[in-house]
C-alpha cells in the first residue's frame, strides 16, 4: 500500500478540500501518513490569495520537494489557488513538481497521486466550476470542531481581490446534501460546527429557490446535537432582519460574528466595489448588538488601498473607537497581479502602508484589552482544547474566540481534570495579553 503525505496551506475552505481529496485516496487504498519522510508521494494543497501567502507556498514546495532526496517520496503533487493562478509559471520554475492540480480538478487526485508515484509529469486543470462539491472527507480538525462548508467560489467583484478567478462563481451546495453531511457530523460527535464560504450570508441565492436560504438551513442545524453552531463570513449588505432573528433566538448559534467590512469610508468602499459606508455599519452594528444579548464581533480590515487618504485613514480609526469591535484582523493592501486595484493610480508606500496598520493594531489591543477585563468575574462555558504543559494550566476557547484567529482561555482545574472536547465553566480572574486565565468551577 503506497503512503502519501498532505500538507493544508491557507484557509478553513482550502483545509476542507485537503479532508476531501483525503477522502478519495483513502478510499482509493493510499495510506495516509504524517511524516513525509515516509510519504512515496506528496501533496501540498497551496494558497494563492496574496503575497505572503505565495511566498509561503513555495518553500513549502521547495521543502517537502527535498525528500525526493532524503526520503521515499518519487513524486510531488501539488493542488490549489497557486496552481490555479501559476501553472505555467510553476512548471517552468519549479521542475519538482511532478504533478499539478487546480481548484476544478480535486476529483482527479486519485489520478495525479498515482502519476506522481510511478515518476510521471501530468497536469489536471479542469474547470474551476467542475470539480464537486459533495463527498466524504477525512477531517483533519479535532475530533469535537469541524468545518462545514456550504458553498463554494465568489461572485462578487471587489476591486483587491483574485479569489474569483481562483475559485469561479459562486457556487451554492444543496440543501439535502448539506443536512446529510451535518447528520454525519454530529453522529460522529462533532460539537462545534463551523460554517464558512467566501460569503455565507448568499447561500441558496444561486438555487432554484433563488432567496437566501441561511436563515432556513441555520434552524435545521439547531435541530442536531451540536453545542456550538459559528458563522463565518457574513457581509454586511446581506445581513436580513430574518437572520438577525435566528441568531438571537437559537441558543446554538454562538453571539459571534464575522462580518468582513474591509473599510468604512465610502469613496474607498467604493472603490473597492463593495457597498456601505461607516453610518451604515454603525447603524447595523447598534441594531444587532440591542438584538442579539452578548454579541460579540470580529471583522476584517484593508489600509493602504491605493488613493487611501489621512481623513480616509482616520475616519477608519475614528470609527473603530466609536463602536468597539472586540476582534479586529487588519492587513496592508497587497497590489495582486489581475486585480483592477493593483492598476489604479496613487498606490501607496510599504511604509505608510505599515505605519497605518500599526496605528490601527495600537488602537485595537485598547478595545480588546477594555473587553477581556469586562469578563473578570464572569463564570464562561469553555470548549476545553488540552494541556498546555508549559504554562501548566488548561485552555480552551469561549463562544468569543473562534479556531486559529483569537485568543484562548487558560485554567487550573486542580482536582477536576477535563477532556479534550469536554465543556468545562471557568471562573475568569485577569488578562494575559490576547488571553484570559481562569478557574474551573463545580459543575452544578
Amino acid at each position: 500500500m503506497p503512503k502519501l503525505g498532505l500538507i493544508s496551506l491557507g484557509c478553513a475552505k482550502n483545509l476542507v478540500d485537503s479532508e476531501h481529496m483525503l477522502a478519495r485516496l483513502r478510499d482509493a487504498g493510499w495510506e495516509i501518513t504524517e511524516d513525509m519522510t515516509e510519504a512515496d508521494v506528496g501533496v501540498v494543497n497551496t494558497c494563492g490569495f496574496i503575497e505572503a501567502a505565495k511566498t509561503e507556498a513555495i518553500e513549502t514546495i521547495l521543502e517537502t520537494a527535498q525528500n525526493k532526496q532524503t526520503g521515499n517520496m518519487k513524486g510531488l503533487v501539488v493542488t490549489g489557488c497557486l496552481v490555479q493562478r501559476y501553472a505555467d509559471e510553476m512548471r517552468a520554475e519549479l521542475p519538482e513538481i511532478d504533478v499539478f492540480c487546480g481548484t476544478g480538478s480535486y476529483d482527479d487526485i486519485v489520478d495525479a497521486a498515482n502519476a506522481a508515484l510511478k515518476g510521471q509529469q501530468a497536469a489536471y486543470m479542469a474547470d474551476m466550476t467542475s470539480a464537486a462539491l459533495d463527498g466524504s472527507r477525512d477531517r483533519l480538525t479535532p475530533s469535537y470542531t469541524a468545518y462545514f462548508k456550504i458553498a463554494e467560489g465568489c461572485s462578487n467583484t471587489c476591486a483587491y481581490c483574485i479569489i474569483p478567478k481562483l475559485r469561479g462563481r459562486y457556487r451554492s451546495r444543496e440543501m439535502a446534501s448539506l443536512l446529510e453531511e451535518a447528520r454525519t457530523l454530529s453522529d460522529a460527535g462533532v460539537k462545534e460546527l463551523i460554517v464558512i464560504a467566501q460569503d455565507i450570508t448568499k447561500y441558496g441565492m444561486d438555487l432554484p429557490e433563488h432567496k437566501r436560504l441561511l436563515p432556513e438551513l441555520l434552524r435545521e442545524l439547531c435541530k442536531m446535537d451540536f453545542t456550538w453552531i459559528r458563522l463565518h463570513y457574513l457581509y454586511p449588505d446581506q445581513i436580513t432582519d430574518e437572520l438577525i432573528d435566528v441568531i438571537a433566538d437559537e441558543p446554538k448559534i454562538v453571539k459571534y460574528l464575522d462580518i468582513p467590512l474591509q473599510h468604512v469610508s465610502k469613496r474607498i468602499l467604493r472603490a473597492m466595489h463593495r457597498p456601505g459606508d461607516g453610518a451604515e455599519f454603525t447603524r447595523l452594528i447598534e441594531d444587532m448588538r440591542e438584538r442579539i444579548p452578548g454579541l460579540v464581533l470580529r471583522t476584517s480590515l484593508i489600509v493602504g488601498l491605493p488613493g487611501e487618504t489621512e481623513d480616509e485613514f482616520a475616519e477608519l480609526c475614528e470609527f473603530l473607537q466609536n463602536v468597539g469591535i472586540e476582534r479586529v484582523g487588519v492587513f496592508e493592501y497587497s497590489p495582486e497581479e489581475g486585480t483592477e486595484a493593483a492598476e489604479l493610480p496613487d498606490q501607496i508606500d510599504d511604509e505608510t502602508k505599515q505605519n497605518r496598520r500599526l496605528i490601527v493594531e495600537e488602537l485595537q489591543s485598547g478595545v480588546l484589552d477594555d473587553y477581556n477585563t469586562s469578563r473578570h468575574g464572569e463564570v464562561m462555558q469553555v470548549l476545553c482544547e488540552g494541556f498546555d504543559e508549559e504554562q501548566g494550566l488548561w485552555y480552551g476557547r469561549t463562544y468569543a474566540d473562534s479556531v486559529e484567529v483569537d485568543g484562548h482561555v487558560y485554567f487550573d482545574a486542580a482536582d477536576n481534570e477535563p477532556s479534550e472536547g469536554e465543556f468545562v465553566s471557568v471562573l475568569i480572574t485577569e488578562s494575559l495579553g490576547p488571553d484570559l486565565l481562569g478557574v474551573r468551577q463545580k459543575e452544578a
